[in-house]
Parts: C-alpha cells; sequence; structure tokens
C-alpha cells in the first residue's frame, strides 16, 4: 500500500503547472508579495540583524539573495535569515481556520532553491504552490487541540522540503526521502509563544532551513525511513494526532496554498480579532481611553494560551506586546491603531497604555474550538453605559473580504519603512516582476539591481 510520504511526494513532483488553477497561482503571487514586504520591514527587529551577521560571518557559497540586507549566503543560510525577518514582526499571512505560517516557512526555501539552481519562473510558481498547499493539510489534518507544537516550524519543513525537491529535479523516491528529512528535524514549541524571546523569530526559520538541507541531502542519496506520517513512531504519532484522510482528500485536484489570509496587524493571530473589536467600539462611540471603567474579553481557550498571559515588556519588549491580548486591547484603546510604531520598544513600554490594562478582564469561553475567535469585547463606559462587540474570525476570511487598498498601503509601508528601504521606482519594479513571474526563464534574474 503506498504510503501518505510517498503520495505527498508525487504530488510534489508529478503535478504539471498547467493543472493549477490561475486563482492559485494569482494568490501565490500575493502572499510572495506580502512576504518580501514584512522581511523587508522585520530586517531590523532584535535578533535578526545578529542572525544575520553570524550567518555573513560564516560565509559560504553564493546561492540565493539576503532579501532586505542584500548581499548572497548559501541557499540554507538564506533561507534562514530571510524567514526568520519575514516571521520577526508577526506581521505574515496566516492559515486559514488553522494556526500555521505557510509562506513564511515555504517562500524562503523555495526562492533560494529557484535562485541557486537558475530554475524558471514557472517551477518557482508550481513549486511554491505545492509547497503551501502540503504545509497547510498538514496543519487543517491535526487534530483538536493542539497539544503544543508549533504548527509551522513542525509542519513547514515538510512543504519546503517538497518545493525545494521539485526545483533540484528530484525523483518521487528522492522527494520521499526529503520529506523524511525534514520530519527528522521538525521541532518548534508554543512555550516560545508564552515565554517571549527572540527565538520565537526563528521557527519559521528553522523550518526553512530543514527544507533547503533536505531535499539537497536527499539528492546526493541520503536516504530516510519512508512512512514519517503514519509510521509507528511517525508524526501523527509522536507530534499531533491526525486524520491522514483529510491530509490527501482531493491531492492534486484542490490547491490549499489559498487557505491563508493578509495580516493587518503587526501582532499574534490571537490578538486580531480583540483589536478589531476594540477599534470598531472605539471609532463607532469616539471613545476615550478614560471613558471607559472596564473591559471583559470573552475568547476561546487557545487564544489564551498564546496570549492571554500576563504583560511584562522588561525583556524583549516587542515581543511581549506582539503575543499579548491585554496590550492589544489597551493600545487599540490609546493609540486607535496597531501598526509598526506600536510594536516598537518604547510603544511597548508606554505607561499611557500599561495604566488602561487594568481594566481588562479576560473570560476563556470553554465551549469554543476557534485559534482566533470568536471574541466578545464587552466595554463599561461612562457616556454609553454597556457597549458590545463581536468578531467572529481575522480579516481575510469567508465573509470578511480584505479591500486590495488595505494591502497595497500595509506593503507600501513596510518596503519604504524599512531600515533598507526600496525606493519607488524599486518598489513599481518589484511588483512588475511579480506579475511576471511565469515568464521568467531563470529565477536568478528577480532581485537583479534592486538589492
Amino acid at each position: 500500500m503506498t504510503s501518505i510520504t510517498h503520495r505527498l511526494a508525487r504530488h510534489a513532483i508529478d503535478t504539471p503547472f498547467e493543472k493549477i488553477p490561475r486563482p492559485n497561482l494569482d494568490t501565490a503571487r500575493l502572499l510572495m508579495l506580502d512576504t518580501l514586504a514584512v522581511a523587508w520591514a522585520g530586517a531590523d527587529a532584535p535578533g535578526c540583524p545578529e542572525t544575520h551577521a553570524l550567518l555573513a560571518e560564516d560565509g559560504g557559497r553564493d546561492d540565493a539573495t539576503v532579501w532586505a540586507y542584500g548581499g548572497r549566503l548559501p541557499a540554507a543560510s538564506a533561507a534562514f535569515i530571510n524567514s526568520m525577518t519575514a516571521a520577526a514582526i508577526e506581521y505574515d499571512s496566516i492559515g486559514l481556520g488553522v494556526a500555521v505560517h505557510t509562506y513564511v516557512a515555504v517562500l524562503p526555501a523555495a526562492l533560494a532553491i529557484a535562485e541557486r539552481q537558475h530554475a524558471s519562473g514557472r517551477d518557482f510558481l508550481a513549486a511554491l504552490v505545492l509547497g503551501c498547499d502540503i504545509t497547510h493539510r498538514f496543519a487543517a489534518s491535526a487534530a483538536y487541540p493542539n497539544r503544543g507544537f508549533h504548527y509551522t516550524a513542525a509542519m513547514g519543513g515538510f512543504g519546503a522540503a517538497a518545493a525545494c525537491a521539485r526545483m533540484l529535479g528530484l525523483s518521487v523516491e528522492q522527494t520521499q526521502h526529503a520529506l523524511g528529512l525534514a520530519f527528522l528535524q521538525a521541532s518548534g514549541t508554543q512555550q516560545a509563544n508564552i515565554q517571549p524571546s527572540l527565538s520565537k523569530r526563528m521557527l519559521a526559520a528553522f523550518a526553512a532551513r530543514a527544507g533547503v538541507q533536505s531535499a539537497l541531502l536527499a539528492q546526493r542519496g541520503i536516504t530516510a525511513p519512508p512512512d514519517v506520517i503514519e509510521g509507528k513512531f511517525g508524526f501523527y504519532a509522536l507530534y499531533q494526532q491526525g486524520d491522514a484522510a483529510k491530509l490527501t482528500h482531493e491531492l492534486g485536484k484542490r490547491f490549499d496554498n489559498d487557505q491563508a489570509s493578509i495580516k493587518l496587524y503587526p501582532s499574534c493571530g490571537c490578538n486580531h480579532t480583540a483589536i478589531d473589536a476594540t477599534l470598531q467600539l472605539v471609532m463607532q462611540y469616539d471613545l476615550k481611553p478614560d471613558d471607559v471603567l472596564s473591559i471583559e474579553a470573552i475568547i476561546t481557550p487557545y487564544m489564551e494560551r498564546l496570549v492571554g498571559g500576563d504583560y511584562d515588556p522588561g525583556g524583549d519588549a516587542q515581543v511581549a506586546a506582539q503575543f499579548n491580548l491585554r496590550y492589544s486591547i489597551a493600545c487599540a484603546l490609546v493609540r486607535r491603531r496597531l501598526g509598526l510604531a506600536e510594536i516598537q520598544s518604547e510603544a511597548a513600554r508606554d505607561s499611557l497604555t500599561a495604566a488602561h490594562m487594568g481594566k481588562i478582564t479576560l473570560k476563556v469561553d470553554a465551549t469554543q474550538t476557534g485559534t482566533r475567535g470568536p471574541v466578545v469585547l464587552r466595554l463599561q463606559t461612562r457616556t454609553h453605559g454597556e457597549i458590545v462587540c463581536r468578531v467572529e474570525d481575522v480579516a481575510g476570511s469567508e465573509g470578511r473580504p480584505i479591500h486590495p487598498e488595505a494591502i497595497e498601503e500595509k506593503v507600501r509601508e513596510c518596503f519604504t519603512a524599512s531600515k533598507y528601504p526600496l525606493s519607488e521606482e524599486q518598489y513599481a519594479q518589484l511588483k512588475v516582476r511579480m506579475q511576471g513571474l511565469h515568464q521568467a526563464a531563470d529565477m536568478s534574474w528577480f532581485f537583479g539591481e534592486m538589492v
């Protein structure tokens, strides 16, 4: 009987470009642009310059572009730092209905190998779609509740390895070994979410690097166990119980790379519905912070686990702000926004925002199984009495489309507000190249004269 790993490997290698629907290719381009933008904005985030310096010091082959900093590094090193900068400010896209960040793990690996191999744009786009499809399927097949593994770190390596294997021209059997090697490197824990530290920014990067290394090792004949998903000591047995039938349902007929939404706030996705609810009430009633006497936020158990802890910006202030619901609500109340400026250390330690956090009480609705919603926000106010707002899910989910102008505003800000900004001409050129990816003969051209 064909193993699940073999089926995924065959899917990654044998699916022709022509079989991928146009909307899935368009989504890949859009989320690629979004991921590059947040990587530019995250390049100066604490921990990223230090990591880049270490990798640059180690040096090696000039395989692939280091996105924001410029220069080139070996494919595995480029994938690692590019993934880290893209994940650093919690602004990258997130899976719909599941807590996985597909593009921040798969894109850096795929693009590094595409440059290294001088792959065509068609091969690259197909690899990106298929790698993200596989990663999302893994996350969607996982049983509830999450045991504590960080889905992107634990599952992203599978998709990254599949994408890299395709561009390396590996056989199905070699790709199966690449997936197995990725599993042997899978790890990542949500402990890094609930105890904020700079290592949180590396979780996707470990998966991206594992994907590159696994495919390159398989190319050289390194083998791995064939049943790493459903085996006795495979992924489902050791990491997270899952539904294999769901993982492979309509494989090759439906491509789940489109099951991701663009973030509108540089913060953990678990905070977004509460931020939306706060801003809706603030704008609807023109609330001033002192008008608010108390705030009750009714949230899901998953949200409480990841962002419901005490707020302590004394250490890594930026990470603390990104992973705390009380800060998110208080910041939206006081500043009427939560953007790049609001996650800087000065804002994270702002005494005025801190003064309103004591008004906030979190209440867990144990009947809810959502990862980012619903949230019910109940405010007691001086001038309007009790006011309530309920938000079901994040923007970009079903019934909550994101306006293209909001995406353009976000992407432009990320590229231009970076410490390593793109000029207007460079930004326009990047967008043109993005649209012409399918016509590119050699992906090493993509960043030419821009980075």
